[in-house]
């Protein structure tokens, strides 16, 4: 829910985004219909309560003066006047003169003549009237017919209401799920390059805060603004239906307080907008503070520190208490309206009921009309505000969805099983989508023989994980063609491409579960001789068993484990999978020298008999390679083993040497 304050997102096409968002709701469109309807009945008999109450307190006025109505005196007084019972004369007001009157032109049923209003008074407040009434006593059975009516109207509203926020949570949450699904299953069928150019906050925040602000403009918003709407215009007729008099005195000293509202509002909205950019400023200092405190202990500069620190905390400070003073004067300002509304139904009421033209029920019922007209203009307005940020967090998850997906495959029949590992890269270019006319990878030709180990080497941007991803089909080609055992990629679904191959990444990845869960990921009927024997060539057995409970040990931030032991879970992880080939990128980057060597024990362990591609930057990690491709600008320019390209001499021995040298004086 947006606040006073708060910064509200603003939707490009907010119609747009609403009608998308309702075709998505199609299904659920009849019974949020059927909510919204509810809600709209609920307030409206809510908004019958008054006119009720109104009769309650005539009932108990009039049992207090006599026990019955006005009109009913008027109409007894008029019969006993025409008969003759009665002489109007001797109930005439003191200042007026009996010989200007007629006594057959006077109508007491008229309230709008002051005469006839005078004289009924004098004669209500008579003795003789009063000795004829005074056992009549408050109408009970009137009162309780009215209150019967008036419980069974509230109760009414009650289930109304209750059944709109109960059908509404539910089909938010159902839309709100199917969303989520939505978006999990689109992630799956993004190309690679959606990821390449969109950061993973953007992503996560469109799946967790954009369908929660979907789902509370649902809930919300939608039926707030139908029921204060609904309350609105039925406060407007019962007013008017009631007495236009005190309708327009009700309007007038809310319209009042709103635009002295508005006008406070609308000049308080920068100090919100200083309070929020000075706050950012403030943070992004802290931040950048912290991170480089200890730069800052050794350069001595806490002093400069300290002064920019306490000029932008005063910035805060000044923008915070202007700010929070007009925000803090708001809800002072709404009770002076309201009491303000109060004191003029209760005047204006007054002199209405001294003329006659109304009964105090009346006035009782305008007191709560007070109440209730002033709501709805705020719950209105609350709730456009909200169905901005709705309309806006629709936008983006829309967008996402409508994002180019990968190619359907459903018409792909052809699996490839049995895989030998025999791999032919021809001619192969690439061009990323986002610069077609630039490209990464030039006519690149290799023939990779069954249980190779290929180790991919070049400098930074020349292209090597490039061809691992057209490998892996995460890219398609835009010229030549990639084939595994002779058969082209472009032929495989990309799930039958993507199960011929384990890979064990730079970034190493552990998910809270088990230590067993971690391992067997996603494989099935592994048993635990295999996991454990797989543990054991990696040489991470004996550090599992020392766990607290083995390989039922619960791996989360609380575990300490090192990035070598990391690499060695992934790496014994892709062995329990047992891929035909295997993807090493730059797997021993972040671990030490010593730990390097345990890692590239394993990697030896689980590279033996299968085709592998190793991109790597320390080259001290490929000697063993069967095939060694030297990639620059996206081509092969030099290719043969680690013995044959030093005797070269050429780049890839300018790049070795370059590291040993490197080596050898860090070392020495």
């Amino acid at each position: 829910m947006a606040r006073m304050g708060q910064a509200v997102q603003k939707p490009k096409n907010m119609k747009q985004a609403l009608g998308k968002l309702a075709g998505y709701c199609k299904k659920e469109l009849v019974i949020i219909v059927i909510a919204l309807v509810l809600a709209a009945v609920g307030t409206v008999l809510t908004i019958i309560g008054p006119s009720q109450i109104s009769k309650i307190t005539d009932y108990i006025y009039d049992g207090l003066t006599g026990g019955i109505s006005t009109t009913e005196i008027a109409e007894d007084v008029q019969k006993q006047i025409a008969s003759g019972e009665i002489n109007i004369l001797e109930f005439l007001p003191e200042n007026v003169d009996p010989q200007t009157i007629d006594p057959s032109s006077i109508d007491l049923t008229d309230k709008d003549d002051p005469l006839s209003t005078a004289i009924l008074e004098n004669v209500r407040l008579s003795d003789e009237f009063v000795e004829t009434h005074k056992d009549s006593g408050i109408d009970m059975d009137g009162i309780l017919s009215v209150c019967i009516l008036l419980i069974t109207i509230y109760l009414i509203s009650a289930i109304c209401n209750f059944s709109q926020h109960f059908i509404m949570a539910t089909v938010t949450q159902k839309v709100s799920r199917r969303m989520r699904s939505d978006i999990s299953k689109k992630i799956n069928r993004l190309p690679l390059k959606y990821f390449s150019s969109n950061s993973y906050g953007d992503v996560l925040s469109r799946v967790t805060n954009d369908v929660d602000t979907i789902g509370q403009g649902l809930s919300n918003s939608a039926a707030s603004i139908v029921a204060a709407s609904a309350q609105f215009i039925g406060c407007l007729i019962m007013m008017f239906w009631t007495n236009w008099t005190m309708a327009v005195t009700t309007i007038v000293t809310t319209v009042f307080g709103i635009f002295f509202m508005a006008f406070i509002m609308k000049h308080s909205q920068r100090y919100f907008k200083q309070r929020q950019e000075s706050l950012g400023e403030l943070n992004g200092y802290i931040e950048e503070m912290y991170s480089g405190h200890d730069v800052i202990r050794i350069s001595n500069a806490e002093n400069k520190i300290k002064n920019k620190f306490n000029k932008l905390n005063l910035a805060v400070k000044n923008a915070n208490f202007k700010s929070q003073f007009l925000s803090g004067m708001m809800q002072p300002i709404m009770n002076f309206v309201g009491n303000l509304g109060y004191v003029a139904v209760c005047i204006v009421g007054a002199m209405l009921v001294i003329n006659g033209n109304i009964t105090f029920g009346v006035i009782t019922a305008f007191l709560i009309y007070v109440r209730l007209f002033e709501q709805p203009l705020k719950q209105i307005a609350q709730g456009m505000t909200n169905m901005q940020s709705t309309a806006a967090a629709t936008e983006r998850v829309f967008e996402f969805m409508e994002e180019e997906e990968l190619e359907n495959e459903e018409h792909i029949i052809r699996t490839k099983n049995n895989i030998v590992g025999e791999v032919d890269f021809e001619n192969v270019r690439f061009a990323y989508p986002d610069t077609p006319d630039k490209e990464v990878i030039h006519g690149f030709t290799a023939h990779i023989r069954s249980g190779q180990k290929v180790a991919i080497v070049g400098p930074t941007g020349a292209g090597k994980t490039t061809l691992v991803n057209l490998l892996m089909r995460f890219f398609e080609t835009t010229g030549g063609d990639i084939k595994i055992d002779g058969v082209s990629i472009k032929e495989l679904r990309r799930e039958n491409v993507h199960s011929m191959f384990g890979m064990v990444l730079q970034e190493t990845w552990l998910f809270e579960g088990t230590v067993r869960e971690n391992l067997v990921y996603n494989c099935e009927n592994i048993s635990d001789e295999a996991m454990i024997n797989a543990c054991k060539a990696c040489g991470i057995h004996n550090f599992i068993k020392a766990l607290p409970q083995g390989y039922d040990t619960i791996l989360n931030d609380n575990t300490a484990i090192s990035a070598g032991q990391k690499q060695l879970f992934t790496i014994a992880r892709a062995m329990i999978q047992n891929s035909p080939m295997l993807i090493l990128d730059e797997a021993t980057s972040s671990v030490d020298t010593r730990t390097e060597i345990i890692t590239q024990k394993a990697m030896d362990r689980l590279t033996e008999n299968r085709t592998s591609f190793v991109i790597a930057h320390r080259l001290s990690t490929i000697k063993n390679a069967d095939v060694i491709l030297v990639v620059k600008d996206g081509d092969i320019i030099e290719q043969g083993n680690h013995e044959e390209l030093l005797a070269k001499n050429g780049f890839y021995a300018e790049l070795y040497n370059s590291q040993f040298e490197k080596t050898h004086k860090l070392g020495g």
